[in-house]
Order: C-alpha cells, then sequence, then structure tokens
C-alpha cells in the first residue's frame, strides 16, 4: 500500500477547490474536518477458542445534505486516516449525483481471507453492537466496500434488528436480494464507470467501439468494467491484474472467460495464452481506456508520465495522487475522478434505501434507467465546469460542483 497519507490528499484536494471558488475561511475549516467520527475495540472469540480484539472505525463527514452513507472496509492496512479520506470522498460523491446523502465511511483492521465464516460472522455483528446506536437510516448507513460481501452485511443487518427488536432493512445496502437488497446493485459501480466512459467519448470525439481497456485490480468492480466494457461499448479486454500478478495479450481476451478464470481459480496466474504482466507495467501499457480498480495511491509522480491511455475511469477511491493528475493534464490524459466514476455503487445503495423504506421494489430495467440518467447527469455537470473554468482538470471540476452543494446545505442550515 502506498505510505502518502490519503486523508492528507483529500484535504489538499479540498483546499485546491476551495481557493478557486473562494470559499470563506469557516466554511474551508468546517468542510475539510470530519463532523463525527467513532472508534471501537471488537473483541471476537476465534476458532481456536482465542479472543482477538479488532479495531473499527467510522466516521460521518458530512450530514448537510441528508443521512451520511458509505461503504465499509475490511483490511490490514486500514487506518482512521484511510476511513476519513474515504468518508470525506463519498460526501463529494453523493453531492455530485445530486442524491440527498452526506457522506461516510467505516472501517476494521484485518484480513479476512485469514479468518473462517464463523469468525466473519462473530466480527460482523460485534462490529454492529459496537455501532448500532449511531447508525439507522435517518442517520448513518452502511454498505459493502473492500473485502466486505452482502452476506457480511446480511448479518449486520439481522444484528441491527436484533438490537431494536424491529424491522429495519434499510440500515444497511448491498443485501441479499431476498433480504430486501436491490436488483441492479451488484454491477452498479461498474456500470456506473462505463456510462461516464461513454460520455467521455462522446465529448471528445472518440469511436470507442473496439477500443482496448485494461483494467488493474480485478475484484467485483473490475471484473464487472472489463464485463460491461466489452458488452456496452465493445472495448477490447488487452490486460487484466489481481494482488498476484496480471495477463496480458495485445489480441484481446473475452472478458467472460477471464472472469470465469478468476472466479474459478481465485487469481489470473496461470491463465492460458497470455504474456505475464505486473500491476506496475499494466497501468504503462498503451490502451485507450485504463480502469485502475484497486487500491489508492497506484498513480503517481513517479509513473504518470509513462501513462499512455487517452482515458482513466477512476474505479478505486483515490488511484491517483494530486501531483499525478498535473502530469497526466499536462499529457492530455483524460481523468474521469474517482467520486464521479465510481458513484454508480453509491446511487443504486440509495435506491436500495428508497425502496426499502418504501417497501416496494424495482424492476432490473428501472434501475438501470435510473442509473444512466444519473450519471448522464453527473457527468454533463462536471464536463460542463471542466470547460466552463478552462484551467481545471476533471478532479477539480467535480470538486467545484460538489462543494459549492454542500456548502450551499451548510449555509442555508445555518451551520456556517
Amino acid at each position: 500500500m502506498n505510505q502518502t497519507n490519503p486523508f492528507a490528499i483529500a484535504q489538499q484536494q479540498f483546499d485546491e477547490a476551495a481557493e478557486i471558488l473562494g470559499l470563506d475561511d469557516g466554511m474551508r475549516q468546517f468542510l475539510r474536518m470530519p463532523q463525527r467520527e467513532f472508534r471501537f475495540t471488537l473483541p471476537v472469540k476465534m476458532d481456536d477458542g482465542k479472543v482477538h480484539v479488532f479495531q473499527g472505525y467510522r466516521v460521518q463527514y458530512n450530514s448537510a445534505r441528508g443521512p451520511t452513507k458509505g461503504g465499509l472496509r475490511w483490511h490490514p492496512d486500514e487506518t482512521i486516516d484511510t476511513v476519513r479520506a474515504l468518508a470525506a470522498w463519498m460526501t463529494w460523491k453523493t453531492a455530485v449525483v445530486n442524491i440527498p446523502l452526506g457522506g461516510g465511511k467505516g472501517g476494521v483492521t484485518c484480513n479476512p481471507k485469514e479468518m473462517s465464516e464463523g469468525e466473519k460472522e462473530r466480527l460482523a455483528r460485534a462490529y454492529m453492537g459496537a455501532a448500532a446506536r449511531i447508525l439507522g437510516v435517518t442517520k448513518d448507513v452502511p454498505a459493502p466496500d473492500v473485502y466486505t460481501t452482502p452476506q457480511i452485511m446480511a448479518w449486520m443487518m439481522d444484528e441491527y434488528e436484533k438490537i431494536t427488536l424491529e424491522s429495519h432493512p434499510g440500515v444497511i445496502t448491498g443485501k441479499p436480494i431476498p433480504l430486501g437488497g436491490s436488483q441492479g446493485r451488484t454491477d452498479a459501480t461498474a456500470r456506473g464507470g462505463i456510462i461516464t466512459v461513454r460520455e467521455t467519448a462522446k465529448r471528445l470525439g472518440i469511436d470507442i467501439q473496439g477500443a482496448t481497456m485494461a483494467v488493474n485490480g480485478f475484484g467485483n468492480a473490475g471484473q464487472y468494467a472489463a464485463l460491461l466494457g466489452e458488452e456496452l461499448l465493445g472495448l477490447k479486454l488487452v490486460a487484466a491484474s489481481d494482488s498476484r500478478g496480471g495477463i496480458y495479450n495485445a489480441s484481446g481476451f473475452s472478458a467472460r472467460e477471464v472472469v470465469d478464470y478468476k472466479l474459478s481459480n481465485g487469481s489470473l496466474s496461470g491463465y492460458p495464452g497470455a504474456d505475464a504482466v505486473t500491476n506496475e507495467e499494466l497501468l504503462e501499457l498503451d490502451v485507450q481506456v485504463l480502469f485502475p480498480s484497486a487500491l489508492e495511491g497506484v498513480i503517481t509522480k513517479d509513473n504518470a508520465a509513462n501513462i499512455k491511455a487517452r482515458i482513466i475511469c477512476e474505479l478505486a477511491n483515490g488511484p491517483t495522487t494530486p501531483e499525478a493528475d498535473l502530469i497526466l493534464q499536462d499529457h492530455n490524459v483524460f481523468v474521469i475522478p474517482d467520486f464521479l466514476a465510481n458513484a454508480g455503487g453509491v446511487t443504486v445503495s440509495y435506491f436500495e434505501q428508497v425502496q426499502n423504506t418504501y417497501n416496494f421494489y424495482w424492476e432490473l430495467e428501472d434501475i438501470h434507467r435510473r442509473l444512466d440518467a444519473k450519471m448522464t447527469q453527473a457527468f454533463a455537470d462536471v464536463y460542463g465546469e471542466f470547460q466552463s473554468r478552462g484551467n481545471v482538470h476533471m478532479r477539480q471540476a467535480a470538486y467545484l460542483v460538489s462543494i459549492a452543494r454542500v456548502a450551499e446545505a451548510c449555509r442555508l442550515r445555518g451551520w456556517v
């Protein structure tokens, strides 16, 4: 993991946008820090009978536009600063797609790859037991993120309902469909990103049919980026990588065959008919669309000048450092920033909250249509800001749109 402090990056990005917007000092100080943050000490009995104490976090960054919303990550490198940064980005993300939510994020420092299903369930219930009083559909709603799953969300929802003695499916999104999950949630992050690539290609005059793509990080978002990129845009997958390495073939792969191989083998290594490629090498391949879909901080000042992609669609959170942004801008690489590119996930999570609240569920076609409308409008808003300013890159334009919306809500409430 890159050792650059992700929250320092989030604050630097905010400061640049706040300067352009001309926000007063009080508003700047208020919006560059979380409103509330919580730490939990979580003792969990492991399968060997010993108790392991995990550290958990929840940050509610800003609730001016509505209840906070954001994923729950289980990762061995999880820190409070990572959670703070992601909660900030969630605040800007919900604002940029103009849904009535604030931003939050949660995490547990653990390695779920080394845990049994029973240990994961006990950890999920321990987290909810500690956090239940600060969560709820009118307060703060978690969702799946890195290494958490619909099953983990189901255990957490069940624990919340045991504590409250009421049915509250909307306390968690990303649930299994039989427990109130929404259709279309599984591929929503990637689908939203593909929509923004489509809109980018229109604006740049690029014929995207048959264009090459590389996917860095082949988890849920990366897999669906490959599948939907091929299905909806006619993109050709030439490279993909996961934590164990990657594969490359200039002639292209069947996205479905690569995904099936990953799901059955657990990694991409050994895929037939492919050359091995490292994660670092994949980022610098000569492709038209690059999807960074793993963790933060992979595109830096050290490798940005070597990026050859025409479009970068950031499905991961924070994959590009501020220094790298400027280099990419100089090299005419069009970056669709993370909190716009990957906002499809929180948008369909919002749809799930709405469906839970009304106890009325939409058809898959309705989800796709509503998501497309939201993402298309969000891209248009950001691209319009990008064009009108003339001297900003797309990430700054996205910040300008979202921060202005959050600041307006804070002013109308009389907070600042």
